[in-house]
């Protein structure tokens, strides 16, 4: 699949679902369950390498890892690079076309400072990016939402960080985290016809329900990571109390 072909899989109300992965052997299941695409996500990767998310993993064991899991698969995959991992755009953008990428997460957090990139400097890193891979699908995060108490308050600067970044040549926007549906909805309709991704998580809408607010993308991000990683515990308790696992 080409770069435009992933790209069209980004339909508003008919949203493209990708169960994040961690290593080349969930990305094998996931292309065998007949996904089109295969993504990874940054914490579970980080973590099943031993490293804590936010630019935790050395640049080269990521990409050590990244490369695994392209290789793994023939289906098209899409790299969370955080923010980067320190990198100038133009090698980031060099370092996923070797790799045989096609897409990536690319986060507007400032992770050597706290706080955001200020949104016209992450509009700039965004072009120098796609300046250096202009196929690169590029999915913008827009973290605002994370930790604001009261995310209507800042569901403005939020629809200025994605319309910047759109701007900049971001493929889709994507504002990680918002629990509010009408501040979803709001920021979604703000942004057509852009693609809006957002993450399914289990006490908010389903699918189905994440579909109806317009967006063209859905991650699953830690989440299944975090169910086989529960799974594993239970029956590694079961063993060590001298019950049968299986």
């Amino acid at each position: 699949m080409s770069t435009s072909a992933l790209r069209a899989l980004h339909v508003p109300g008919t949203p493209l679902i990708l169960p994040n992965v961690w290593d080349a052997a969930s990305a094998k299941l996931v292309e065998q369950a007949g996904f089109p695409v295969v993504a990874t996500g940054s914490a579970a990767v980080a973590e099943s390498l031993g490293y804590p998310d936010h630019h935790g993993t050395p640049v080269e064991t990521a990409f050590a890892a990244f490369a695994r899991i392209t290789r793994a698969v023939s289906v098209p995959v899409t790299i969370d690079v955080e923010g980067g991992y320190g990198l100038p755009e133009a090698v980031l953008g060099t370092r996923l076309s070797d790799i045989g990428a096609v897409g990536c997460n690319f986060e507007d957090t400032d992770f050597e400072n706290g706080g955001l990139v200020e949104a016209n400097k992450q509009a700039d890193r965004i072009a120098a990016l796609k300046g250096a891979f202009s196929e690169l699908v590029v999915n913008a995060r827009v973290d605002v939402f994370i930790t604001a108490q009261d995310q209507k308050a800042v569901l403005d600067e939020g629809i200025e960080r994605a319309r910047a970044y759109l701007a900049a040549g971001a493929d889709c926007v994507f504002p990680i985290l918002i629990r509010d549906t009408e501040v979803l909805r709001t920021f979604t309709e703000a942004v057509a016809p852009a693609a809006v991704n957002t993450v399914y998580l289990p006490n908010g809408p389903d699918f189905a329900g994440l579909a109806q607010l317009g967006v063209a993308r859905i991650s699953l991000g830690p989440g299944l990571f975090h169910f086989v990683k529960t799974q594993l515990q239970e029956k590694l308790t079961q063993i060590a109390a001298g019950e049968r696992p299986y």
